[in-house]
């Protein structure tokens, strides 16, 4: 089950992982009450406390904090430049969120079958179903996490009015802060 807990990341991403709001499907409006933070963000301050043993993973953390305050030139720009899986998939949130689907969907080939995939299948299949979108939530939750499937869900949201659009940023959500913790432990962890 999906339980996120900022403070486990440190002072300065506890900061910056602190926001309640759920982020919008598509660019949205950036945070800007918080740019001076993220200026300031580099992986020297956010791991100053820890040993970093991924430096790749680390750059993932940052691209993911950019993505995660709605501000996607920013993440695009570091995502862009990780060649691993994980890079790939902040890569194709960021441009699911751009919308340019059918690119999302070409990083997300890239991705292959993530380890964060099995978490948030567990996760979204735990949630309380809602029966407006059981449907929905049934070609979500087969037996792995289609995200193919989940850029065709938030396309169909964005472009019209729905009651998924709430539950797609709620999974979004839950995926941001699996991802994001997947990065930070692979970031601190030696082999």
């Amino acid at each position: 089950m999906h339980h996120f807990d900022p403070t486990d990341y440190g002072n300065t991403f506890e900061t910056l992982l602190s926001q309640s709001e759920l982020s919008s499907l598509d660019q949205g409006t950036p945070n800007y009450s918080i740019k001076t933070k993220l200026d300031e963000l580099s992986v020297d301050n956010a791991f100053s406390n820890v040993s970093i043993q991924n430096p790749s993973m680390a750059q993932c953390c940052i691209a993911g904090i950019w993505l995660y305050h709605g501000f996607l030139d920013e993440s695009h720009q570091i995502s862009q430049s990780i060649a691993t899986p994980t890079g790939s998939y902040w890569h194709g949130l960021m441009h699911r969120r751009e919308p340019d689907y059918s690119n999302s969907k070409y990083w997300f080939r890239r991705v292959g079958n993530h380890p964060v995939f099995t978490s948030l299948l567990e996760s979204i299949s735990a949630m309380t179903p809602q029966t407006e979108i059981i449907e929905f939530e049934t070609m979500l939750t087969k037996t792995t996490w289609d995200p193919f499937t989940f850029i065709d869900y938030c396309e169909m949201s964005c472009q019209q009015p729905s009651p998924l659009k709430e539950r797609c940023k709620r999974i979004q959500q839950i995926e941001y802060h699996l991802l994001f913790d997947y990065c930070f432990h692979q970031t601190i962890q030696s082999d």
